[in-house]
């Protein structure tokens, strides 16, 4: 049974491993609002894994009514992720604007009570969004009806194995944004709250062109 947990693990760590947008949100606010929301942000994502995992192995015959949908929520994810890099925009423009007149962009010292003030929503917001914009992805219950099928009559008279699988998934995805906040927790209080701004505005870019390609991708494809 530890071997089915240990397999979901290893595999909610590699799904969760590659750099996204949501990936990049999760960095974006752990230098805004600290380790706390930037790892909100993952672990509403493993949330949302682990609820797709667990209508599978409970058997619930969703998938195809997701499938049907699936063009409709990748559209308003993309949106999702597009409307996010607005905000982190406006943030930047406000913070210039807000700049003194005549002083020298890097001069100010970072530190946690300022970047502490940039949380935005706070935890429940940021844990509410990396759920909502994982669910707006229902490719990601197709995998996990792939993964409880591939335990096969190996799992056999063990009940509780495609929960078992769910768990490790979800312990590993959480993992993986625990140590992803942690390592952007670590440069946090190195920034200048001028250099800080311009990744606000660079990962609001990003997440705003990534955004609108998703949207449109699935629009068309």
């Amino acid at each position: 049974m530890f071997e089915i947990w240990a397999k979901g693990f290893a595999i909610g760590l590699a799904v969760a491993a590659p750099v996204g947008p949501i990936g990049l949100l999760c960095v974006k606010r752990t230098l805004a609002g600290g380790w706390k929301a930037g790892f909100a942000t993952g672990l509403g994502v493993a949330s949302a894994d682990a609820s797709y995992g667990v209508l599978v192995a409970a058997g619930f015959g969703v998938t195809g009514v997701l499938v049907a949908h699936a063009t409709l929520m990748q559209i308003a994810g993309g949106l999702m992720i597009a409307a996010l890099g607005v905000l982190a925009l406006r943030t930047f423009r406000r913070a210039q604007i807000a700049q003194p007149q005549g002083k020298p962009l890097l001069a100010e010292r970072a530190t946690p009570a300022l970047l502490e003030n940039r949380r935005g929503s706070g935890l429940g917001g940021a844990f509410a969004s990396g759920y909502a914009l994982t669910l707006s992805n229902p490719m990601t219950i197709l995998a996990f009806t792939a993964l409880v099928a591939g335990l096969g009559a190996g799992a056999g008279a063990h009940k509780a194995a495609p929960y078992l699988l769910v768990a490790g998934v979800f312990g590993g995805s959480a993992a993986w944004w625990a140590l992803l906040a942690t390592g952007a927790s670590l440069t946090r209080t190195r920034l200048t709250p001028a250099l800080t701004r311009w990744l606000d505005f660079i990962s609001g870019l990003v997440l705003l062109i990534w955004g609108l390609w998703l949207a449109l991708a699935a629009a068309q494809g």
